[in-house]
């Protein structure tokens, strides 16, 4: 009897460690988009990516496709060890990176995916909270394609509060699949960079919020700083990704001196939070915003950088989306056109990355542009030169720059919901790069 029950346990362990290894995500996803844009007045920088709950955009998911099931991949080694280099020298080492947009930060504001029926994210499968603005599901063969394109670096943006409850604790099927995603950059021995995105309802600025925002703030970051406490260096974490008060008359300006006291804070208990889990995060390298992650002179000039345990292991994190009317603004006033050989097309790049450089770099904190892109409006010439002269100048001032991809790489277009910002360079379902031709000069720009 006790041979049968040592057999029966055996088979039991084994049939538990296959499960373990797999994961279960469905293949048939809807193909949309959902796509906002904040109208800003001229010469203000804004963002590329959705704020749909603050815009009011609902999702078109008018089409089904089918996309290959996610690869397995080895569960993270440990073995691997962390090297205990400079924020400086990581920075030195990040070639290109790109940014997997609109996919794991999906949400429908605080109200959930209605049109996935029941409208509350409780409710709401992993695989449909990934795929809500009708991006495909990750696979390891997406980072290999942009791996073997050039790039070095992922970042991946993730939204929390939609898998929160009211005592921020996070979704475990959630934490899992994050980590899933990461371990295919991990596995690719990619840089890879996680942070907290569109969790504005939970990060809020004003002097009546922050005490909540602290305590929220922590809570989420300790529990994925626990979750990944064991990943060597290559992982980054970044704590906000463009903290601001939305629909404020200073949201793209720069902000208020109310605002940049409290976001301090914030970085603060970030970095705070982060190291007090131990393991590799009391040295991880960790990324911390300005206001909006805006590159002007009111956001740079008003950051503080916060107090460290470890030595020389911050970034400053910018987003710059420039000039405006050729990058990012899709209404009246956008361009077609950009030319290197035209001061006003190349002033507004060269002076945010001069007082970077001055503000920081040179001072011996590293800088990363986060984000960076220009929208496809059929111009791809200039996009190409334009590409190339903005890494080019980047890297000589020792900054990195992450392209914002949001899966959107057709031609700019007009959706029921408004204009579908397209800064797309990877066709997710076919896993090709659609537009070689940009990321061959983002590359150039970096040799």
């Amino acid at each position: 009897m006790k041979k049968y029950i040592l057999i029966f346990l055996a088979i039991a362990l084994l049939l538990t460690t296959i499960r373990c290894g797999r994961s279960g995500h469905e293949s048939n996803i809807p193909d949309g988009s959902v796509g906002g844009e904040q109208e800003f007045p001229d010469n203000v920088t804004g963002n590329g990516e959705n704020d749909d709950y603050e815009q009011g955009n609902e999702a078109d998911i008018p089409d089904i496709v089918t996309t290959p099931t996610p690869a397995l991949v080895p569960e993270h080694d440990e073995s691997v060890g962390f090297k205990d280099i400079t924020a400086a020298e990581l920075v030195a080492d990040i070639r290109i990176g790109w940014s997997l947009g609109n996919t794991l930060d999906a949400h429908n504001g605080p109200g959930g995916f209605a049109h996935l029926g029941g409208g509350v994210y409780a409710n709401t499968t992993v695989t449909e909270l990934e795929t809500g603005w009708g991006r495909p599901i990750t696979t390891i063969a997406h980072f290999s394609t942009l791996k073997e394109a050039g790039f070095n670096a992922i970042r991946i943006p993730v939204t929390w509060f939609k898998v929160s409850d009211s005592e921020y604790n996070i979704r475990e099927d959630w934490m899992a699949r994050v980590k899933e995603v990461v371990g295919y950059a991990v596995e690719l021995d990619m840089y890879v960079i996680v942070n907290t995105h569109h969790d504005d309802v939970l990060f809020r600025l004003g002097d009546d919020e922050i005490e909540n925002s602290i305590i929220a703030l922590a809570r989420i970051w300790e529990q994925i700083a626990e979750a990944f406490k064991d990943y060597n260096e290559k992982l980054l974490f970044e704590g906000l990704n463009e903290p601001r008060t939305i629909g404020s008359p200073a949201e793209w300006r720069g902000g208020t001196p109310e605002e940049h006291r409290n976001l301090n804070t914030l970085n603060q208990v970030f970095v705070d939070t982060v190291r007090s889990t131990g393991g590799y995060n009391a040295k991880r390298i960790l990324l911390v915003p300005t206001y909006a992650a805006s590159a002007n002179e009111v956001a740079q000039r008003a950051f503080v950088l916060p107090d460290d345990s470890a030595d020389d292991k911050l970034i400053v994190s910018l987003h710059y989306y420039e000039p405006w009317n050729f990058a990012l603004r899709t209404g009246d006033g956008s361009v077609r056109e950009w030319s290197v050989d035209n001061r006003d097309d190349t002033a507004p790049i060269t002076r945010a990355f001069d007082m970077a450089y001055e503000l920081f770099v040179s001072r011996g904190i590293p800088v990363i542009m986060g984000e960076m892109g220009a929208i496809n409006r059929d111009n791809l010439e200039a996009r190409v030169v334009w590409a190339e002269f903005y890494t080019s100048y980047a890297t000589s001032k020792g900054i990195p720059c992450f392209w914002w991809d949001n899966g959107s790489y057709w031609v700019l277009r007009r959706r029921d919901w408004g204009w579908e910002q397209t800064f797309g360079l990877l066709d997710r379902v076919n896993i090709e790069i659609a537009h070689p031709e940009i990321v061959e000069a983002l590359i150039r720009g970096t040799s």
